[in-house]
């Protein structure tokens, strides 16, 4: 199955607490293509108490089996890639958006949905173009059960076959046979 990695720069921001019981939390703000020299978790930008964070290259693995999905995310108002982040790390970093919204159902991680930046889109869409196949829907055909030759077992008992069956359970002999 073919696959490309892109590495991409998260960048996050951290707001003053709310109050005094509240910790100062870093959340991924925005994605970058092109990778800056700095490490991970350095300051890049103070302003007031809003501070803004590199938090490192991250990879956003491209695979041909969920070209589809990354067509809907292309064509959506606005094309976006998702980060996760547990504490101040992320872990992952993905173009599908339904694996996106698969990670914002854990109350426990941060996901935020960031712009897609145009270099980044141009090569999805150019991972789409090489490896996109249409898959052609079939809807199933209903087939007629034939009564005559119905392998399944009557929906309806008569009472004689009810006490039957019941009796050869039991080890009697059937009704009539004393």
């Amino acid at each position: 199955m073919p696959r490309e990695v892109l590495r991409l720069a998260v960048l996050g921001v951290s707001h003053p607490p709310a109050n005094v019981w509240a910790k100062r939390i870093v959340r991924p703000a925005a994605v970058m293509a092109e990778i800056p020299a700095l490490e991970r978790g350095t300051l890049m930008t103070e302003q007031g108490e809003v501070r803004t964070y590199y938090m490192g290259d991250h990879a956003v693995v491209l695979h041909s089996g969920e070209t589809s999905h990354y067509i809907d995310n292309l064509r959506a108002a606005r094309p976006s890639l998702w980060v996760s982040c547990d504490g101040d790390a992320v872990r992952l970093v993905t173009a599908d958006p339904y694996e996106g919204e698969a990670m914002a159902s854990d109350p426990e991680r941060i996901v935020e949905a960031l712009a897609m930046p145009p270099a980044v889109a141009a090569r999805i869409e150019a991972f789409i173009a090489a490896h996109h196949v249409d898959e052609v829907f079939y809807k199933r055909k209903r087939v007629p059960v034939n009564m005559k030759h119905d392998p399944r077992a009557k929906r309806i008992l008569t009472e004689d076959d009810k006490w039957v069956q019941s009796r050869g359970k039991a080890g009697l002999p059937p009704k009539g046979e004393r």
